[in-house]
């Protein structure tokens, strides 16, 4: 389906995107490794906190760590839902899995398997945060 695009100070765009990451997020297709689909769900939260901003009209740091950015909002007044909160998870797979040293590292934690199981959870608070707790060793490593 073909989007309009959208002037890039304009919410709705950063919408769009974020919709489009979550749904390659939520496509299981031979061949792809997990951890390029939670990847994109990174992407999507990222996105979607970053429409805030811009529907605002105040400006954002260009990172990608979505407990920094959440911090921030908060600090202006907002407030973020814990099951929001729990978004910040997925700042490891912004550039970790770019990166074939961090592969083994991310096999052997269970926390590309969360983010498989909870990445449909992004789509907003209609669904709910499913929680699944990550063993202890895979916080330690990641």
């Amino acid at each position: 389906m073909k989007r309009k695009r959208l002037p890039p100070d304009d919410p709705r765009e950063w919408i769009n995107r974020a919709k489009s990451n979550l749904a390659r997020a939520g496509l299981v297709v031979p061949g792809v490794y997990l951890e390029n689909l939670c990847f994109d769900a990174q992407q999507a939260a990222e996105k979607a906190i970053k429409a805030i901003f811009v529907h605002r009209r105040e400006t954002f740091p260009y990172v990608h760590d979505l407990d920094r950015l959440l911090g921030l909002l908060q600090r202006q007044g907002l407030r973020i839902p814990r099951y929001v909160r729990e978004a910040k998870e997925l700042t490891r797979f912004a550039s970790r899995p770019r990166y074939p040293e961090w592969i083994a590292r991310l096999l052997f934690a269970s926390s590309v398997a969360r983010c498989a199981l909870r990445r449909r959870s992004y789509a907003g608070p209609k669904d709910g945060w499913r929680s699944h707790e990550p063993r202890r060793a895979s916080r330690e490593i990641l």
